[in-house]
């Protein structure tokens, strides 16, 4: 059959909307493949943070580390092929919560076979530890497929340091299309959680820019030597490091940032100082900027449509 010409222009326009359409994520993408995805999510990290209420930071990083990507790559291991992104500097030793999303996982292929990504499982469970954790809630936008492979050296080169200056962050995030304000209110992030000894060492014993009483009081628990202590755990945020709140900003306008990479964000006079002001004495700020931040990061190039797939099991390829 032969098509007049302007029926196979409006067609091919119609084929290229179509695909356009189907490579967006949707806040209702599993609604009638998995209706129930969201919920199995919810309930399984309610469940783990009630065991363990430092899981819900853990979750919350898990998510951050695979966004500057979004596809899940994060979660595999090492194959053939490539080495993965678990032993990279900012992941090695410190992610977990993997065994989370493996549950997770198992029991949305039981429920849905290969339909609800793993990267769409980090994101969702992201937003589910922080309102476990007392923060703010946002629309997670779904519809993200699986990468099929990782890569350390990416992993090295893109993730922002403990010991990065704020000239180093601000071009970090900026280089995947996030705003001084996304930056800024992301390493709010930090208000839960831990960090090991050996990536806040050099600060307590180096750093001038820091709370002297402050920097005391980690020193006992971790000694200028490197070695066993290495691993030791503090609070990021040491007044409410189980709750998401506003007080990591109050500890950086008083110096008493854990990392290096927080205490940059505030007292050198530079372009994030009124922020960090601002989110101290406003958490409702904080909350409205960070839930609009974690958006933004949730939809960096994301895999969809035809490209990537859906990982049977979240820790290896198909």
């Amino acid at each position: 059959m032969t098509w007049p010409l302007p029926s196979v222009f409006i067609l091919t326009i119609l084929v290229l909307v179509s695909t356009a359409a189907n490579a967006q994520l949707s806040e209702n993408y599993y609604d009638d493949s998995c209706p129930a995805a969201l919920l199995t999510i919810r309930t399984a990290v309610a469940g783990a943070v009630l065991l363990d209420r430092r899981m819900g930071a853990s979750l919350l990083r898990l998510h951050f580390h695979d966004c500057f990507g979004c596809d899940a790559s994060v979660l595999l291991d090492d194959a053939a092929n490539f080495t993965g992104e678990k032993g990279a500097g900012p992941n090695a030793g410190s992610l977990r919560g993997f065994e989370v999303i493996d549950n997770i996982k198992t029991l949305l292929e039981l429920m849905c076979p290969q339909t609800v990504s793993c990267a769409d499982i980090l994101a969702v469970a992201a937003r589910d530890s922080v309102e476990q954790l007392g923060g703010p809630s946002w629309t997670v936008l779904l519809g993200r497929r699986d990468a099929t492979t990782a890569s350390a050296s990416l992993a090295n080169s893109d993730l922002p340091g403990p010991t990065s200056n704020l000239n180093n962050l601000l071009s970090k995030f900026s280089n995947k299309g996030l705003s001084t304000t996304d930056m800024v209110a992301l390493s709010g992030a930090h208000t839960v959680g831990r960090a090991q000894c050996k990536n806040f060492r050099t600060r307590i014993y180096n750093d001038t820019d820091i709370d002297a009483s402050f920097a005391a009081s980690l020193r006992a628990g971790c000694p200028q030597q490197a070695g066993a202590s290495d691993g030791g755990l503090e609070p990021l945020d040491a007044p409410s490091p189980d709750s998401f709140d506003n007080s990591y900003f109050a500890g950086l306008v008083s110096q008493r940032g854990l990392l290096h990479s927080d205490q940059a964000l505030f007292g050198g006079g530079g372009a994030t100082d009124g922020l960090v002001s601002s989110y101290a004495s406003n958490g409702d700020q904080f909350a409205s900027d960070f839930a609009a931040a974690m958006v933004k990061m949730g939809n960096i190039s994301p895999l969809t449509g035809t490209n990537g797939e859906v990982r049977v099991n979240c820790r290896r390829v198909n």
